[in-house]
């Protein structure tokens, strides 16, 4: 089972949109996929018309039988279908926000998430993560659980600064790892007419090329309809710009191992 987290210290950068709609096409390849939204916000949840505000069956149960010490039960029952076949959801819920306050200082809370997907290893062939904005319990869970991590940075200059915290973070969860993490960082709402994103994107490639994927994730205001409609946008509309691209980055990431960054 592959476990892939997508995460960046900053919002608005296409990390649901990424996760999303790269499981959706492993989804078509006939790949047995989980998403987990891992951010209290519940982008994800919501994607696939589910309330975050008012479901049970969460991430943050996985938690709370951590801190109890009580049996977290079948987590099939936890994991919501969705419109496409072969793609599963594990959803949040907004009491997630309360986590790192409430239980965050527990033993065992960072490994909340590994143990839970290893638990599953056989009924999945891949899960992708989305991550909360912020350093927290959820995220070390996500960057202790993941085999690479995927970096969307939106090509403006304050999505970069974002891509700088979270490169800091990935150091540090690489050393309490005590292995290099495998991650790729990804061009997203690349507009070509805009002096801003021809700036972010040559930045990027200046300093960041060993870990860069090559080409870009477009503006394309079918990832909006396709959300719209609660589905990836290879279920909406395959022809889109934005669907090409994503189908792009997927065949690139399963040719070819991400670069690590070391734990030094």
């Amino acid at each position: 089972m592959n476990i892939w987290a997508v995460s960046n210290q900053k919002g608005g950068v296409g990390k649901t949109t990424t996760a999303v709609n790269l499981g959706g096409l492993l989804a078509e390849q006939g790949k047995r996929v989980l998403l987990i939204d891992l951010d209290p916000q519940g982008s994800m949840t919501s994607y696939f018309r589910l309330n975050p505000d008012g479901i049970e069956d969460s991430v943050y149960s996985l938690f709370e039988a951590q801190a109890t010490e009580s049996s977290v039960g079948p987590l099939e029952k936890r994991l919501q279908s969705t419109t496409l076949d072969g793609l599963s959801l594990l959803p949040a819920s907004t009491a997630m926000a309360t986590l790192d306050r409430q239980l965050g200082a527990q033993a065992g809370m960072g490994l909340v998430i590994k143990q839970a997907t290893a638990r599953l290893q056989h009924r999945f062939d891949y899960v992708l993560m989305d991550c909360p904005p912020m350093l927290g319990v959820l995220m070390v869970n996500a960057l202790a659980a993941c085999h690479q991590l995927l970096i969307p940075v939106q090509t403006e200059f304050l999505a970069l600064k974002g891509l700088e915290r979270m490169l800091r973070t990935l150091q540090m969860i690489s050393r309490s790892r005590g292995d290099g993490l495998p991650y790729t960082i990804i061009p997203t709402f690349f507009d070509r007419r805009t002096r801003a994103s021809l700036d972010a994107l040559r930045s990027l490639r200046d300093q960041h090329a060993d870990h860069l994927w090559p080409r870009v994730i477009p503006i394309d205001t079918q990832f909006r309809e396709a959300s719209k409609a609660g589905v990836p946008i290879n279920a909406h509309n395959p022809e889109a710009r934005g669907c090409h691209a994503y189908a792009s980055l997927l065949r690139w990431l399963e040719r070819r191992p991400a670069p690590m960054l070391e734990a030094v």
